[in-house]
């Protein structure tokens, strides 16, 4: 039997470590990524005040895998009924297959908004924003200097924030907006976490505009649909996810079992997924990483001849999704929910590099880069209070 993983975010990476557990010997594994590591993707924004951070985030697939063979190609097309997968660098044939391709940035058409904005989904995006705002905020001649900021969900609110804090640091005057076009930041959250993350933003300096969704963008000014035009600086868009373009930039419906067809898996935000019980899970690192969990379990019942799993669906396990709670940088500061209750400052910090070091350890990242991440971001913050 040959599995194959198709990608290497927080899916990928979690389904084939648990797969290397518990496969049989005999059964081949491969994954296949368009990169030999595996990006750290909740601290990208970190990178912007901290490009030394960037090999702490970034993970060597080789190094943290014992028996996948590792892949580097780009997935071009699925071809499910045939099970061949056509890459970059040719065909790969499988018995069964779990797409965790990730998403994309989304622009929905917006016009302009592609060609004047930077997404935050790659190092070379966190760098570029970087580069970008020292330009700015270095810049004494042309006065206050504005950087726009598209989308309040947790990574433009991350990135926000360190935007924020890098022009304090570099002492730049600069005003840094977030705009979204729903009610509230952090739209899909909790009321209490929001108005949390609120005050943080606030906290910060940076200002928040909410019912403000953008229309267009043009070299100089963003376009709201209200009919306001706002000058910037500098753009960066967060404004929501699309598909893989080997998914033709959709993201698939998929119900509890996680099965595009009976041989094929898909989960974390190349999906859109439902649980048991019938909810909608928020793409999210964490959502990604249990439904591995899941995934792992339902694979490993075709580990055999897969006649019982391929048969009778209720023969697999089924993603039950039940958070214990989110956590979101803003700055050198941080909001968390753990059940009802909320925590800011000193907690919610703390709270944050926890979950931080044990998705490291549980993909086995340890090590200096570990170190350098989140231990030297502990003492660098709470050593200076």
């Amino acid at each position: 039997m040959h599995v194959v993983v198709l990608g290497a975010g927080y899916a990928g990476l979690t389904l084939t470590r648990l797969l290397e557990d518990e496969l049989p010997d005999e059964a081949d594994l491969t994954i296949v990524n368009e990169s030999p590591d595996h990006l750290v993707q909740h601290e990208l924004h970190r990178v912007v005040r901290r490009p030394e951070l960037a090999s702490a985030i970034t993970v060597s697939l080789p190094q943290v895998l014992e028996r996948a063979t590792v892949r580097v190609a780009r997935v071009e097309g699925i071809d499910r009924e045939e099970r061949v997968v056509d890459l970059s660098s040719g065909r790969l044939e499988y018995d069964v297959a779990a797409i965790c391709l990730g998403a994309q940035t989304a622009y929905y058409d917006l016009e302009g908004v592609r060609e004047h904005a930077t997404p935050l989904k790659r190092l070379r995006h966190a760098l570029r924003i970087r580069s970008r705002a020292l330009e700015v905020l270095r810049d004494r001649s042309a006065g206050a200097s504005r950087i726009l900021v598209g989308g309040a969900g947790l990574s433009g609110i991350q990135v926000a924030g360190e935007l924020a804090a890098l022009a304090d640091e570099e002492r730049g005057t600069a005003t840094v907006t977030i705009l979204e076009q729903l009610d509230s930041v952090a739209p899909t959250f909790p009321g209490n976490f929001q108005r949390a993350v609120r005050s943080a933003l606030e906290d910060q300096g940076i200002e928040v505009r909410t019912r403000s969704a953008v229309s267009r963008a043009d070299e100089t000014h963003v376009h709201l649909e209200s009919g306001d035009e706002i000058p910037y600086d500098q753009f960066v868009w967060t404004g929501g996810i699309a598909g893989s373009d080997a998914l033709a930039g959709e993201r698939p419906l998929v119900e509890s079992d996680l099965r595009l067809d009976e041989r094929t898996f898909a989960l974390g935000d190349a999906v859109r997924a439902t649980d048991a019980d019938g909810e909608p899970v928020p793409a999210s690192a964490q959502t990604a990483v249990r439904e591995a969990r899941t995934v792992a379990e339902n694979i490993s019942r075709f580990a055999g001849d897969g006649t019982d799993a391929e048969a009778d669906p209720d023969a697999l396990e089924r993603f039950a999704f039940d958070s214990p709670g989110w956590t979101v940088s803003v700055g050198d500061d941080a909001v968390a929910q753990l059940g009802p209750a909320v925590l800011t400052g000193r907690p919610a910090k703390a709270l944050k590099a926890t979950v931080g070091l044990g998705y490291l350890s549980a993909v086995g990242a340890v090590g200096n880069a570990t170190d350098r991440l989140y231990r030297g971001v502990l003492e660098r913050r709470f050593g200076r209070e």
